[in-house]
C-alpha cells in the first residue's frame, strides 16, 4: 500500500509550517519513554508497505512512514476501524524505528539505553541554540561528556526535541553559560537494572562456563565416572594410573618363543611355577620373589620376556613405562603409583610390568637446582609401595632397563627387586637359538647356514637378527626369489652394519686409493698373529665409507687377549701404511680418519681400563666417569696427576707407534702379493677370504693361528 501524503487544504497551520519535514520518508523520530504510550502497526501485502504508528500519552499520533505528526487520512481510518492493532517487540527493526529503546523503556534517565533518542545534534549547533536561548534542559551524562538536550526546534513547528550532543568536556565556562540562561541541568550516574545486570553477567561467564563444563565431561569420560582427590577422579584424571591392565593376558608369546637367554628364562619359569603351584614352595618356608630387574643393552629381549611372563602365568598382568608416571603437574607421578597398586592390590596375586623404570628410578640427589623434583617424590612412593609398612603381598613387580649404572641404591635392594638378571647379548650358540626362532617362518636355499650367520654376527642382540632376517626375505621379495639365498644374508649384513650401497666409484686414482687401503687392513690383519680372518674385501661403497674389509671372529669374542688386541690396532693401520708405501706419504688421505678414531679408542681402553701397557695393571678409569648419564660423569672425581696422565698419553703413542711400524713393514714386505690382490680386487670389486687368502698364501705363508679350517659348517634347516 503506497501511503498518499495529506495535500495542502487538508492540513492544519501547523502542520503547513512544518510541510518541508513532511516531505522526507522513514524519517527519524526520537521519543523519551513518557511520551511514548502505545505502538501500533498496519500490515498490507508487503513488508514494504508496513506502516507504523505511535500514540502519545497526549493523545497525538505520529505516522513513521511519512513523519506527519498525525495520523495520515487512510492510517486514520484503519485506526477509527480497529484494523490497527497495538504492536510487540517482535515488530521493532532498528532499521525502521530506531527510538525502539526509548518507546520500551522503563523512565530512567540514562544515555541511550533508557528512554534517549538516538537524534544527534553537532556541538556548534548547540551552542548556536544556547546562544538562542532555545535551550529548555540539558541532562548530563558519561562524566559531563554526553548531553541529552530539551531544545526549541523551529524546524518542528517550535516544538520541543530531546537531542543528543557529544561534549568535549564539562567546562566552567559552559556551567556558567547554562546559569546565565536560567536553563535547567543536572548530571546523571549511569544505572542498570537488575534484568540488565543479570544478563550482562551471564554474558561475560557463557564461554568460560561452556569450557569449564567440557572439561568436566570430558574428565568424567576419561576416568570412568569415578571420583577421589588423588585418584581416578584427580582433575583431568592426571592421577589415574595409566597401566595397561589384562586379567586374562593373551600376549601370544610364550617361552618357547624365548631364545638365547637360557639363564633368564629359567628364572622367570620359576617365579611363574611360583604364582601357579604356590604350596610346593610355601611348604618349606620359601616365599615368592617380590621382584626381578631385568637389565641389559636394548633388544635383548627384556620386554619379551615379560610378554611370555604374562602369556604362561595364568595372572592378571599390568603393563606401564616408567614414562608414563610423570606428568608437568607435582604429585601426579606419586598419585599414579598409588593408584597403580591399588589396583594390582585388588587383583592379587598378579604382576606389575614396568618398563624402562629409569625413567622413575634414577639415583636420588643428582637434579640440578637443589628443589624437590618431581621424579623423587614418584620414586619415594614407588619404594614405599614395593616394600613399605604395608606391604604388597601377593604383587610381583618386574622392570626392565640398560642402565642399570643410575638406578637408586634403595630401589636395587632386596625386598624391593630380590633378582637382579642379565639379559645381554647372545652367545654364538643363543644366536643361532634366536636365528631358528625368527627363521622358522622363512625359506631358505640350501646355501643358507645358520651357524655361519650366527658366527657372522658378533654383537647382535634378538632384535637385531630379526630384523637381518626380515631384511634378507624383503631383499629376495624384490629380486623376484622364492628363497633366501646367502647373497641376500650377506647384503643385509652389510646394510645393517654399514649402511646402504652406494654407486661404485670408476675406474681411476681413487677407486686403486680404496683398493690399495683396503687390501692393506686385509693383508695386515691376516700376517698379524691374534687378528680375526677376513671374511670378504669389497670396493662397493657403503654408508660414509668408500669400501670396507670384513673379518669374522673363529669364536665367540667373550674374553679378548692383549695379543688380539694389539693385532686389531695393527689392523686398522694398515690402511693408512699401504696409501703411504705404495703413494707417498704426502699422497696419503682422509680415508683413515674412522680407522684411527677406532684404534686410538682401543689402546686407550687397553692402558686405561685394561692395565695392558708398561704402566702396570691399573684401572685407571672412574666408573662414575665411564657412565651413561651426564650427572653422574659430572660428579666423577679425577683423581690422576699431571704425571700420571703425561704416562697414560705416552703409553697410548707407544702402543699405536709401534703397531704401524709394524703395518708398515708388512707392506712393505709383500708389494708383489697386494699388487697381485688388487688387481683381481679391481676387477671383481668383491671378493671373497677364501680367494684373498689363496692369492696371499702363493706369496707368503699365513701364521698358524690366523688359518681357517677347510671345513665349513652345514647348513641348518629350518
Amino acid at each position: 500500500m503506497n501511503v498518499e501524503r495529506t495535500r495542502g487544504k487538508n492540513l492544519t497551520k501547523q502542520n503547513r509550517e512544518a510541510s518541508h519535514f513532511k516531505s522526507a520518508t522513514n524519517t527519524t523520530v526520537s521519543l523519551c519513554a513518557k511520551e511514548a504510550q502505545s505502538l501500533y502497526y498496519l500490515t498490507q501485502n508487503t513488508q514494504t508497505d508496513t506502516i507504523l504508528l505511535i500514540k502519545l500519552s497526549n493523545g497525538s499520533i505520529i505516522c513513521m512512514r511519512c513523519g506527519e505528526w498525525f495520523i495520515h487520512p487512510k492510517c486514520k481510518t484503519k485506526f477509527e476501524q480497529g484494523l490497527i492493532r497495538e504492536a510487540t517487540l517482535t515488530f521493532f527493526t532498528p532499521s525502521i524505528i530506531s527510538g525502539v529503546p526509548a518507546l520500551l523503556g522503563s523512565g530512567n534517565a540514562k544515555a541511550d539505553d533508557q528512554g534517549v533518542s538516538s537524534s544527534r545534534m553537532s556541538y556548534s549547533r548547540f551552542l548556536e541554540y544556547l546562544d538562542k536561548d532555545r535551550v529548555k534542559k540539558v541532562d548530563l551524562f558519561e562524566n559531563g561528556t554526553i548531553a541529552i538536550v530539551e531544545a526549541v526546534s523551529p524546524e518542528l513547528g517550535n516544538r520541543v526535541q530531546r537531542v543528543r550532543v557529544q561534549l568535549p568536556g564539562l567546562s566552567q565556562e559552559l556551567l556558567q553559560k547554562f546559569r546565565e540562561k536560567n536553563i535547567d541541568f543536572a548530571a546523571h550516574n549511569a544505572q542498570e537494572d537488575s534484568g540488565s545486570l543479570l544478563f550482562n553477567l551471564i554474558g561475560n561467564l557463557a564461554f568460560p562456563l561452556i569450557l569449564i563444563g567440557g572439561l568436566f565431561l570430558l574428565s568424567r569420560r576419561s576416568s570412568g565416572g569415578m571420583g577421589g582427590p588423588g585418584g581416578p577422579g584427580f582433575p583431568l584424571a592426571f592421577g589415574q594410573s595409566k597401566a595397561k591392565f589384562q586379567m586374562e593376558p593373551n600376549t601370544g608369546v610364550t617361552f618357547d618363543d624365548v631364545a638365547g637367554v637360557d639363564e633368564a628364562k629359567q628364572d622367570f619359569m620359576e617365579v611363574v611355577e611360583f604364582l601357579k603351584k604356590p604350596e610346593r614352595f610355601t611348604a618349606i618356608g620359601a616365599r615368592i620373589p617380590k621382584g626381578v630387574l631385568l637389565i641389559g643393552p636394548p633388544g635383548t629381549g627384556k620386554t619379551l620376556l615379560a610378554k611370555a611372563i604374562a602369556g604362561e602365568a595364568g595372572v592378571p598382568f599390568f603393563s606401564i613405562s616408567g614414562s608414563e608416571f610423570v606428568e608437568m603437574f607435582v604429585g601426579v607421578g606419586a598419585s599414579r603409583v598409588r593408584d597403580l597398586f591399588k589396583k594390582a592390590k585388588e587383583n592379587a596375586p598378579c604382576i606389575v610390568f614396568v618398563d624402562e623404570i629409569d625413567a622413575v628410578g634414577r639415583q636420588r640427589g643428582t637434579g640440578i637446582g637443589g628443589g624437590n623434583d618431581e621424579r623423587e617424590q614418584t620414586l619415594n612412593q614407588l619404594l614405599t609401595e614395593m616394600d613399605g609398612f604395608e606391604g604388597n603381598t601377593g604383587i610381583i613387580v618386574i622392570a626392565a632397563t640398560n642402565r642399570a649404572d643410575i638406578l637408586d641404591s634403595a630401589l636395587l635392594r632386596p625386598g624391593r627387586f630380590d633378582r637382579q638378571v642379565t639379559v645381554d647379548v647372545p652367545d654364538i650358540r643363543g644366536r643361532t637359538e634366536i636365528l631358528k626362532v625368527h627363521g622358522s617362518n622363512k625359506k631358505f636355499d640350501t646355501d643358507v647356514s645358520l651357524d655361519v650367520i650366527a658366527m657372522r654376527t658378533p654383537g647382535f642382540s634378538g632384535a637385531d637378527l630379526a630384523n637381518l632376517l626380515n631384511e634378507a626375505a624383503i631383499l629376495a621379495g624384490r629380486r623376484g626369489k622364492t628363497a633366501i639365498s646367502s647373497k641376500e644374508i650377506d647384503d643385509s649384513i652389510d646394510r645393517i652394519v654399514a649402511g646402504m650401497e652406494g654407486t661404485v666409484m670408476t675406474d681411476g686414482k681413487s677407486k686403486s686409493l680404496v683398493a690399495y687401503h683396503e687390501v692393506g687392513h686385509a693383508i695386515c690383519g691376516t700376517l698379524t698373529p691374534g687378528h680375526d680372518p677376513v671374511q670378504k674385501v669389497t670396493l662397493v661403497p657403503r654408508g660414509q665409507a668408500r669400501g670396507l674389509t670384513w673379518f669374522i671372529p673363529t669364536d665367540d669374542p667373550t674374553l679378548i687377549s692383549k695379543q688380539q688386541l694389539f693385532a686389531r690396532i695393527v689392523g686398522g693401520l694398515g690402511g693408512r701404511a699401504a696409501e703411504e708405501v705404495i703413494f707417498g706419504e704426502p699422497e696419503v688421505t682422509t680415508g683413515a680418519a674412522g680407522d684411527l678414531q677406532q684404534i686410538t679408542g682401543l689402546a686407550k681402553q687397553m692402558v686405561v681400563t685394561f692395565g695392558m701397557s708398561n704402566i702396570g695393571p691399573w684401572s685407571l678409569m672412574d666408573s662414575s666417569a665411564q657412565s651413561a648419564d651426564i650427572f653422574m660423569r659430572m660428579m666423577a672425581r679425577n683423581s690422576m696427576s699431571e704425571k700420571l696422565a703425561e704416562d697414560i698419553d705416552s703409553a697410548i703413542k707407544t702402543l699405536s707407534d709401534n703397531a704401524y711400524q709394524i703395518a708398515l713393514s708388512h707392506i712393505r714386505n709383500n708389494r708383489e702379493a697386494i699388487d697381485k690382490i688388487v688387481e683381481v680386487l679391481l676387477e671383481k670389486e668383491t671378493m671373497s677370504g677364501d680367494e684373498f687368502r689363496a692369492i696371499l698364501s702363493e706369496f707368503v705363508e699365513i701364521p698358524v693361528e690366523n688359518r681357517v679350517p677347510t671345513s665349513s659348517p652345514s647348513p641348518v634347516t629350518v
